[in-house]
């Protein structure tokens, strides 16, 4: 297990190292070999409760890449994209709250702090990106509400899981945020200095703290 994690890290180096030196035409070709890698990862871990979850929201992450590599050729290939990623997304959520999870995390402030951030960063995005969505404004608002729900359910798991996974989680979810909303921003608002570069290293980021961290919670000792 831990050397597919490894080996997902090495690939995704070269990935961005080809992406900051402007390769993009042959990175494009080694994107669909980065997910398989965390997927394998998954899928030999010893058996626990939540491990389909994990399973199937990578690989719908994994469909949603690679159709994304096509979106340029026409509007349908993001939008299914967009349909994949939030399948995805809508795993995750399942997978976080079938969570073991202990204490309650209700009573502590600082969790009502973060959900009052995440709605903050929502009606942000959604403020900034709605005069320019034309006919995507409701499959993108579900979509920003997904990944805001998701985010939520992984503060709660910091205080109901056990620490460092809790901390590992929370970062994935929190760069997987990051990465969509620069990509959103991107495509809809403005384009991004290093765009490319930037949404897929902190995709990068998100996805091996959200599988590494999971597949450690639930370790058995």
């Amino acid at each position: 297990m831990s050397k597919l994690l490894n080996y997902f890290l090495v690939v995704s180096a070269f990935y961005l190292l080809l992406i900051i030196f402007g390769q993009d035409n042959i990175a494009w070709y080694f994107k669909p070999f980065l997910l398989p890698f965390l997927i394998l990862a998954a899928y030999k871990s010893e058996v626990f409760s939540t491990k389909k979850w994990l399973l199937l929201a990578l690989i719908f992450s994994w469909i949603g890449d690679v159709i994304l590599m096509f979106a340029d050729k026409g509007e349908l290939y993001f939008i299914f994209g967009l349909v994949s990623f939030l399948v995805a997304h809508i795993l995750f959520i399942v997978l976080f709250i079938k969570q073991k999870s202990e204490g309650n995390y209700a009573k502590n402030w600082q969790f009502w702090f973060g959900f009052v951030a995440v709605l903050v960063y929502l009606g942000s995005m959604l403020s900034l990106l709605f005069p320019k969505l034309g006919d995507l404004k409701i499959p993108v608002s579900v979509y920003a509400f997904t990944i805001s729900l998701m985010l939520v359910m992984a503060i709660k798991g910091y205080f109901s899981w056990q620490k460092p996974m809790n901390i590992l989680i929370l970062i994935g979810a929190l760069f997987f945020v990051i990465s969509d909303s620069f990509l959103a921003i991107n495509k809809f608002y403005n384009p991004i200095l290093s765009a490319n570069f930037i949404i897929m290293f902190t995709y990068i980021v998100a996805q091996y703290c959200i599988v590494s961290g999971i597949l450690k919670l639930n370790q058995k000792n």
